[in-house]
């Protein structure tokens, strides 16, 4: 939370926009000031959180310097072939990746559903339809308070189907989050539950 509260401020002092930084760091500030209030009533697993900061310091970038013009190294972008920014699409990929490990751990020890293909697929549709409504929501945004400068807001950099490439870059993120951190998710589960368990033993014998 310090760490995230020094990027917090490092975005907001930086930025050229102050619209475009709440915009990009209101949703996410306002997770962790729940998850920091609800700790005692669930702690989720420290992959979650460590993955959930990684997040937020992603969204800094992109609050500080709008996503289309984060610096990134043009030799690196020759190198890859990319014609365009990418920070972009990374922002996207882990809107889908962080989301679903939250959701993916929320189901199993919250909802008590088991491990497999109905907690897969359901973290995996819930994953694509919040990219899908933030998408939606950028759109709103811009057609009520910025209808003049729509591209340039939205950070499209010319591409007319920068939308539906958000949203495939949060579905692979969903996908390949559950598919790659499986294992390490489920050893990092049992780990916060074992610590709930003796933080309650701790406060019964107290």
């Amino acid at each position: 939370m310090a760490l995230c509260a020094i990027g917090l401020g490092w975005a907001f002092e930086g930025t050229k926009d102050l619209a475009v930084c709440a915009f990009e760091l209101a949703p996410l500030t306002l997770v962790l000031i729940v998850f920091a209030v609800r700790r005692r009533q669930f702690r989720f697993s420290d992959l979650a959180y460590v993955l959930l900061a990684w997040f937020f310091f992603i969204q800094c970038l992109g609050g500080r310097y709008e996503f289309a013009n984060v610096p990134f190294p043009q030799t690196a972008m020759e190198a890859l072939g990319l014609v365009r920014n990418p920070v972009d699409r990374i922002g996207h990929f882990f809107q889908g990746f962080v989301p679903a490990i939250l959701l993916r751990e929320w189901l199993i020890r919250r909802r008590a559903m088991p491990r497999g293909g109905t907690v897969f697929w359901l973290v995996t549709a819930a994953c694509l339809a919040f990219s899908a409504s933030y998408e939606l929501l950028e759109m709103s945004v811009v057609k009520i308070w910025y209808p003049d400068v729509g591209p340039e807001w939205l950070g499209t950099q010319g591409d007319p189907w920068d939308a539906q490439m958000d949203m495939t870059m949060a579905l692979c993120g969903a996908l390949i989050a559950q598919l790659g951190l499986g294992k390490l998710h489920d050893k990092s589960i049992a780990r916060a539950e074992q610590a709930m368990r003796q933080g309650a033993s701790v406060t019964k014998a107290g």
